[in-house]
């Protein structure tokens, strides 16, 4: 990856709630927003049956060499072979209910098989901090779609 450090997560929990529906009142409770897409494609979530704990990091297409952007694919296939690899989708939900000190306009995108909505579009979560809003959403998971250099992406940090 470029020089440019990245940031991480570390110790996120996933397997924390039985169900989708408890990930989804979990959000509820906390007063999450919860994009149309987004809660299309929560409906999609695998839950971990046992709690586990994993670290994350956050790339951008230049940081992976990419100045001036890539689709998703080319992202995908430069941060594996650099060693990262894709999140679980528990990941979205999860890293939203965990990341409560989201800095103001911030969004993230989560590095993840594409789930099909419910109008048969593949997205991908995003979580953004919008307005002194938190939300988990959902984005263009198509493997085509060009994302600009400054783009930010969650990868899962192989062990």
């Amino acid at each position: 990856m470029s020089k440019k450090s990245s940031r991480t997560f570390t110790g996120i929990k996933l397997g924390t709630h039985e169900s989708v529906a408890a990930l989804r009142n979990a959000l509820q409770a906390r007063g999450i927003r919860v994009g149309k897409w987004g809660n299309d494609i929560l409906d999609q979530v695998t839950v971990s049956p046992t709690e586990t704990q994993v670290d994350l990091v956050v790339v951008t297409p230049a940081d992976l060499y990419f100045k001036d952007g890539a689709t998703r694919i080319g992202i995908y296939e430069r941060a594996v072979a650099l060693g990262l690899d894709l999140c679980p989708s528990e990941v979205g939900p999860q890293l939203r209910l965990q990341y409560v000190d989201q800095p103001q306009d911030e969004w993230l995108c989560i590095a993840m098989e594409p789930i099909l909505d419910s109008d048969g579009y593949r997205g991908v979560f995003r979580l953004g901090h919008e307005r002194g809003e938190l939300w988990l959403d959902g984005n263009f998971g198509n493997p085509h779609n060009f994302w600009h250099s400054f783009y930010s992406w969650v990868f899962l940090r192989c062990k």
